[in-house]
């Protein structure tokens, strides 16, 4: 089959499933509705196909709209189908998988499709923290459909798909030739798609990559067999620290890197890895992109964008019981005007995402660790169960030079003797060893022993159980 092809609604459940494991559902359901003379149109299945399957091996229930049946549009039944799919994934505890091709709302129906696009978005916020709901897009998402793929926790479109509330030529000053605000590529690098693919092939095989991750439901362990080494030293993975995707595929078993929202804030990395046969969600702040194709520089600072990245991550690793590791190089906070009015928000957001969840928590300090912005990423004192400190990192309230310009006032009136009391600050105030000291470090590791500590911390965590105040949520 051509990776360029464009599929038909059931030919993408054929590929995205195991083969011949696609039982459909609701084959014969049609419209109810005969105003506008709707009676004389043809509606196979209402313009869906639903059923269920699964991907290597795991339960899975799947819609595909078909766009060749009234475009696709979403009317009574139509909705009506696929709340039947949530009703039974709820029940059995597997994930809903949305293939989203349609034009929008039945406008014939009115009021009752209206309704349906509210049981829906019911089925989707009940369902939410219980299953996995991934949705992609290769069509049009459009209006309230938009929302509908939002509200799941994962969107994938293919490059020529869009997604829009309100479509580029309906913004006042806009118009698709100028800005394409629905194109997969402006999606991405606004947060709202995870993975962009470049043809529909591509799309349903990270799918596939991510249902073989993911916890079927908020009960599910997800553990495989590992057939990797424990005990593998991690090579070169100081040169690599930098890049934290670089780091996470070294450390995770047969290199399985699986990564979320690539194309958006790229100074905050995120994405599960297995470790012993278990699935992690692992975060790290990125100061160079190693890539061999775009190599770009960042600095070690929290941006708005990145804490929001984060915090939406860390929420659902919490929800579904995956354990949390990240990897800190941060010094402060972004310090540019376009971060000034939103970056306290989104840290606060993040730091509350990370006090909150109460799965396994492990922290490896790989570069410089100072200020605040630190003490809100995971530290220990925050919450991690687990902090660890790679060789020549550096844990303290900020860089040596700048510290010793402020405690050692009226004592650095040379260059020479600037120099010599930072270096004094940097090994008594500004070291790892310093923190571990104090018990904020549990132990200095080499990069090497990476892997195999992590693996060690998280087993001696499996049977971690950690109580809340009893309150209803939280309002941060």
């Amino acid at each position: 089959m051509s990776g360029t092809a464009k599929l038909s609604a059931k030919d993408r459940i054929y590929t995205l499933l195991d083969d011949n494991s696609f039982v459909e559902i609701g084959a014969l359901v049609t419209k109810r509705n005969t105003d506008f003379n709707m009676q004389q149109m043809s509606a196979p299945g209402d313009g869906i196909v639903t059923g269920y399957g699964v991907i290597n091996d795991n339960l899975v229930y799947v819609y595909s709209q078909d766009a060749s049946a009234l475009s696709g549009t979403i009317g009574e039944m139509h909705a009506k189908k696929i709340i039947n799919l949530y009703r039974l994934a709820m029940k059995t505890g597997a994930p809903v998988i949305g293939l989203i091709d349609c034009a929008g709302i039945r406008l014939q129906e009115a009021s009752d499709a209206l309704a349906s696009f509210g049981r829906l978005y019911k089925a989707e916020a009940m369902a939410s923290g219980v299953i996995p709901q991934i949705t992609a897009v290769f069509g049009e998402c459009g209006g309230g459909l938009a929302v509908l793929a939002e509200m799941s926790d994962f969107v994938l479109m293919s490059k020529d798909a869009k997604l829009f509330v309100t479509a580029p030529n309906a913004i006042a000053g806009n118009n698709e030739g100028k800005l394409d605000t629905a194109s997969a590529s402006y999606m991405a690098a606004s947060g709202a798609v995870d993975y962009v693919g470049e043809d529909e092939v591509a799309v349903l095989n990270k799918i596939r990559d991510m249902v073989n991750i993911l916890p079927v439901n908020n009960e599910d362990e997800c553990v495989d067999e590992c057939t990797d080494d424990l005990n593998r030293p991690i090579m070169f993975l100081e040169d690599d620290c930098a890049d934290p995707a670089l780091t996470l595929s070294n450390l995770s078993d047969n290199g399985e890197f699986v990564e979320i929202k690539a194309d958006y804030a790229k100074e905050m990395v995120t994405g599960f890895i297995k470790l012993n046969g278990a699935t992690v969600g692992a975060i790290g702040n990125r100061t160079a992109l190693k890539d061999g194709k775009n190599k770009e520089k960042f600095d070690a600072v929290l941006t708005a964008a990145g804490c929001r990245k984060a915090s939406a991550f860390v929420n659902y690793c919490d929800a579904f019981g995956i354990p949390v590791l990240t990897l800190s190089n941060v010094t402060g906070y972004s310090a540019c005007a376009c971060d000034a009015k939103e970056v306290a928000t989104e840290a606060a957001k993040m730091t509350f995402a990370f006090a909150g969840a109460t799965v396994p928590k492990i922290n490896v300090v790989t570069g410089k660790a100072y200020g605040t912005a630190y003490a809100a990423f995971n530290s220990k004192s925050l919450g991690a169960d687990m902090e660890f400190a790679l060789t020549g990192a550096e844990i303290g309230t900020m860089d040596a030079k700048l510290a010793a310009q402020i405690v050692f006032a009226g004592e650095v009136n040379t260059e020479e003797a600037l120099n010599e009391k930072a270096a004094e600050y940097s090994r008594d105030y500004n070291s790892a060893e310093n923190a571990a000291k104090r018990g904020y470090v549990d132990a200095i590791i080499d990069p090497s022993e990476m892997r195999a500590q992590i693996i060690y911390a998280f087993e001696m965590l499996s049977t971690k159980k950690e109580l809340r105040p009893s309150k209803k949520h939280g309002t941060v």
